[in-house]
């Protein structure tokens, strides 16, 4: 049986690359996929997801994630998703380490980046792991003072 995680992997690259309008192509692709899923499934995901419906014109629409690009909006997010996804934040020198779940490492990588930190070097994320720079061992330290509080 697939994931919760593994599933919204699946809505993510469903919609990224297919105009889906409605919850019930939804259902379908994802069971194309060999995703046992309901509707009411597909509607909690979608919202946990935070997917909008924006506009193609003509009267049509299609599931897309939501845009954050606001840096309160960005904050809000990570402290959304901080205690779901990530189970550790480890630093050694001015490097962090998080451990996160499965496939989510690029996401939060991408939020970290959209804060626009100058103490922020970087970000490399991988499969469950993601690598912060700081600028300095200072930094670093604060950033992982700032990653944990995020972590409850």
């Amino acid at each position: 049986m697939a994931s919760k995680e593994q599933r919204h992997r699946a809505i993510q690259e469903i919609i990224s690359r297919e105009s889906i309008s409605t919850q019930a192509q939804l259902v379908q692709r994802l069971r194309e996929m060999n995703f046992d899923v309901t509707q009411a499934t597909v509607s909690r995901d979608i919202n946990e997801l935070r997917l909008v419906r924006v506009p193609l014109g003509r009267g049509k629409h299609k599931y897309a994630l939501a845009p954050v690009d606001v840096a309160e909006d960005v904050m809000e997010e990570l402290r959304r998703i901080f205690p779901t996804f990530v189970h550790d934040v480890d630093r050694g020198e001015n490097i962090l380490v998080l451990k996160v779940s499965e496939g989510h490492a690029s996401g939060i990588a991408l939020l970290i980046d959209r804060l626009r930190r100058d103490d922020i070097v970087g970000t490399i994320a991988g499969e469950d792991t993601i690598l912060v720079v700081g600028r300095s061992v200072a930094v670093a330290e604060a950033l992982q003072e700032e990653f944990e509080a995020l972590l409850t």
